[in-house]
This record gives structure tokens, sequence and C-alpha cells, in this order.
């Protein structure tokens, strides 16, 4: 004793700690868990509570949830968030794992998704110092009193899903927060509305979706592949072939590439699906995307009025749709090798014959008949044979 009272001659002290409005939010997991009761072979189902709280008023929020899982983690404190009607500045947690990748005294490795989450509400993740309970000392000290408040009336009602007793706890928590602080002679909800609402920041328009990731190379075609839904998703034509990182979302699909997002699509829940932007695809894969009787008329047009007649016909006459583009994109095509005048030429020959075909127009342009002037057409019926007084006819020969 003589020894240890050298080395400890003096007791630590500790530091009160000053809780300014609307700067942090603590949150933390109570120890004792609560139960949820299957209906069908009425086995006890332990889940955690997650308790989280402004210093400042010490206004709280409670809520059960399945597990310490970073999905869970995440939409309870959103809930809390939402309960409290606007957001700190930081979010003061412990070193769980779904927080914090490794603890640091200096600088902790965040959880990226939760770290998305913060910066979805503009906000920070402050980690405490590892086995350090003090650093949030108020936290530990309303898990404690929610075993009083919230665990101790509970302990004899069964319930059946996380949706009924979270009811059942909402409806103690609201009491709790009502009641009047000893000293201060006001409670948790008053101090906060009069005190620290104000200081929040607000919501954002829209709650956080939880992100993963998955690494992709763009394929030929011009798409990543989606493992998890099986899908494939466009990308602009000019990343063939780079490895892209896919940022998704329940509902989003996000493609990133140096960490610029250079695609985006709302997330489709078939399988083995090609989801596809337009603007994505080169200018000649486009223009195939696009072949109509109407995209067809409207380059047939540009040739001259017989171009467009003879096209039209040719797709307006066909079995197969395919088929006839194909027709109608080999007699616009004839235009590269003998010029839109001639092309023009040869498809009025053809449409006063009623030709109506790539190959006989073909000849038509092979052969240079386009370029022959057509004989003229007789203008009088009348007989070349001059009339007289021999002339003949039928009834003399009966």
């Amino acid at each position: 004793m003589e020894h240890y009272h050298r080395k400890f001659a003096k007791e630590k002290g500790s530091v009160k700690l000053e809780h300014e409005a609307g700067k942090e939010v603590f949150i933390d997991y109570a120890g004792k868990k609560l139960h949820i009761t299957d209906k069908e072979t009425g086995e006890q189902i332990a889940v955690e509570v997650f308790v989280a709280l402004l210093p400042c008023s010490q206004y709280t929020y409670v809520e059960a949830c399945a597990s310490q899982k970073r999905e869970d983690l995440i939409t309870c404190m959103g809930h809390s968030l939402t309960f409290f009607g606007g957001v700190p500045k930081a979010i003061v947690s412990d070193n769980l794992k779904s927080a914090v990748i490794r603890a640091s005294k200096y600088e902790p490795d965040i959880n990226r998704s939760f770290k998305d989450f913060a910066s979805h509400y503009n906000c920070v993740v402050n980690p405490t110092r590892s086995y350090a309970p003090q650093d949030k000392a108020l936290v530990e000290n309303a898990v404690h009193l929610a075993y009083q408040r919230i665990y101790y009336p509970l302990r004899e009602m069964t319930f059946f899903s996380l949706a009924e007793l979270n009811g059942e706890i909402r409806k103690l928590l609201t009491r709790y927060n009502d009641l009047l602080f000893k000293r201060k002679e006001a409670s948790r909800r008053e101090l906060f509305q009069s005190v620290e609402r104000a200081y929040l920041k607000p919501l954002p328009s829209r709650p956080y979706e939880l992100k993963d990731y998955r690494r992709a190379k763009v394929q030929k075609m011009g798409y990543v592949y989606f493992s998890p839904d099986k899908n494939y998703y466009s990308v602009p034509h000019r990343y063939i072939g780079k490895s892209t990182k896919i940022h998704y979302t329940q509902s989003m699909v996000e493609v990133y590439y140096n960490s610029e997002r250079i695609a985006i699509h709302p997330r489709n829940a078939g399988r083995g699906i090609y989801i596809t932007i337009k603007d994505h695809l080169s200018s000649t894969h486009r223009n195939y995307t696009d072949w109509s009787p109407e995209y067809f008329a409207k380059l047939a047009r540009k040739h001259g009025p017989h171009v467009e007649t003879l096209v039209k016909h040719i797709l307006t006459n066909g079995d197969y749709p395919e088929i006839n583009y194909k027709r109608a994109m080999g007699v616009i095509q004839l235009h590269k090798s003998y010029g839109t005048e001639r092309l023009e030429k040869a498809c009025k020959r053809a449409v006063d014959a009623d030709i109506f075909s790539y190959k006989r127009l073909k000849n038509i342009l092979k052969n240079g008949i386009d370029q022959i002037e057509p004989e003229p057409e007789c203008q009088s019926t009348q007989s070349h044979i001059p009339r007289h007084a021999n002339t003949r006819g039928a009834k003399h020969y009966t």
C-alpha cells in the first residue's frame, strides 16, 4: 500500500463537458436485449435496442431493431433524425464495426456506408476513443434510464413483431421525454423545443438509401454487368474496355469511372435485361435502334420525291419489317456510288414502270439506263396511212 500510494498519490479528476445546442447526437446500443415471439414456434427472438440522445436537452429516441449490422444501424439513425426533425453537426458513436472499420485515437476509419449516410445528411461521424465511455456519458446514462422507464413496463408483455414492439416503445418514450427534471423544472421535450430545435440543420428532401458497391468492366457492346440482379446497364461507348465502379441502392444504379459519374439508371427488378440510354450509343448504333418507316422516309426525302415514293412502297409492301428496312437502306445507300441526281432519275424510271426492287434499281444504275432519254410517246392516234379512194374496210370483205 505504501508503494501504491506513492505512485497514485492524487486521484485523477474529470471535466464537466458543456454541450452546445444542435452540435452533436450521441448514439449507442443497450447492453440488455428485448424479445419478440415467433407465432408459429413460440421461440423468443432477441432484438437489439438503439438509443440516440441530443446532449444539450437530453431529448431521447429509442428503437428496437433486428441487429447491430450496418443496415439496421443506418435505418435506426435515419429514423432518429426524422424523430428529432433536424440534423446536428456530428454523430458521436462508439467503435462498433457497423460504424467504424478501424478504431484510432486520432484518425479512425469510418465505414463507407455510414460516411455516405452522414454526407447525405450534411453532418460528420466523430467516434469516441476506444474504452472511453465517458466521452458519451449522457447516452450511457440514457440507456440505464431506458431500462427503468421502457424495459420495466414491457417485462410482462408479449410482442410478435418489431412493429408491435416499437409501437409500445414510442408510447413509453413519449412519457419518458415528458418527465420533468427535478432541478431544471422542465422536461426533455420542453428543453428540446425551446433551446435545441432551432439549432438543428434541416433534413434533406429525401431519406438516405443504403448504398453498396461493385466493380465491373465495360463490355464491347457498351454495357456493364450488374451481378446482384444479373442485368446490363449502358454507359457512354467511349468507356468500352474501362474498369468502373458501380454504386447502387434499392432504386438507383450509378456507374463511376475515376470518381466521375458516367451513367445513372433507375434500378430494374427484372433479370437478364439490357437497360439502355440511347445517348450512350455510338452514332452508328444509335441510328440502328432508330430504324422505323418514318426514319427511312426522312432519309429518302433528302434525295428526291421519287426516291421517297419507292422507299415508302418497299416499306409498306413487304412481309417482315426488318427485311424491308434492309432493302430501303440499300436503295438509299446507292447515292454513295451514283450520286443523288442519278438515284432520283433511276427511281423515277422504276416508279413509272412499277418496279419496286432494290436489285432492279441497281441494274438500272449499273447499266446507265437512267441516263438514256425515254422515247417520246405518240401524241395522236391517227393512222400514218393517208386516206384515199382505194381504202378498204371490214365491210368490203364480208
